[in-house]
């Protein structure tokens, strides 16, 4: 059985009028270690105005926050990042963006309260930052597709090399792609909405 095609709704994100009522609402996490692009993400497909909480970087992270391959970066999110996506048919996707930092990861559970999937953004130079997130998915059975995103200058891997080194299962997909082009970061909420809707019809069938 084929999985049903998800299309993006134009009318929407050209930021039309926000009185249609949507048939599905989904509630999908951003998640990844810190500095891997998930604001990036969230920012280059809503539809919406994304809501970011972020904070500069100060002298009282130092030691505290991991900053190995992102040490240029100077800011963080504190809290989530907020969007929003439509999919012609009636579906729409609220798009949660998780901190990446350890110190805010107690946050994460409340967060992911009620998430029919997520997204782990996995930066190839440092792979070890996505453990956590594949971590806390596998547990909770959150089903999840690992995003290698594309960093300027960074390697290139085979996809099963990827798997291997991340140690996921082989019906996880793995996508690597510029989370920065808003085709490419649609492409990858369509891959987990197909990729859970497979899940739930394996679980039926059983």
């Amino acid at each position: 059985m084929t999985s049903p095609t998800f299309e993006f709704s134009a009318g929407a994100a050209s930021g039309g009028p926000d009185d249609d009522i949507p048939l599905h609402t989904l509630k999908i996490l951003i998640a990844g270690g810190f500095g891997v692009g998930k604001t990036t993400l969230v920012g280059a497909v809503s539809e919406v105005r994304p809501l970011r909480t972020e904070e500069t970087l100060t002298d009282m992270s130092a030691g505290v926050d991991d900053l190995r391959g992102v040490e240029s970066k100077t800011t963080t999110t504190v809290a989530m990042d907020f969007g929003r996506i439509t999919f012609s048919g009636g579906v729409r996707l609220y798009l949660f963006g998780t901190p990446g930092q350890e110190r805010f990861w107690f946050m994460w559970d409340q967060i992911a309260s009620g998430a029919v999937g997520a997204v782990v953004l996995v930066d190839t130079r440092r792979l070890e930052s996505g453990f956590s997130s594949i971590d806390f998915f596998e547990r909770r059975d959150i089903p999840f597709v690992v995003v290698a995103n594309r960093f300027d200058g960074a390697l290139r891997h085979p996809d099963e090399e990827l798997r291997e080194a991340l140690d996921v299962d082989a019906d996880v997909p793995i996508v690597q792609c510029d989370v920065r082009g808003r085709t490419a970061a649609r492409d990858v909420l369509v891959t987990l909405l197909e990729h859970a809707v497979d899940g739930v019809r394996s679980s039926d069938s059983r």
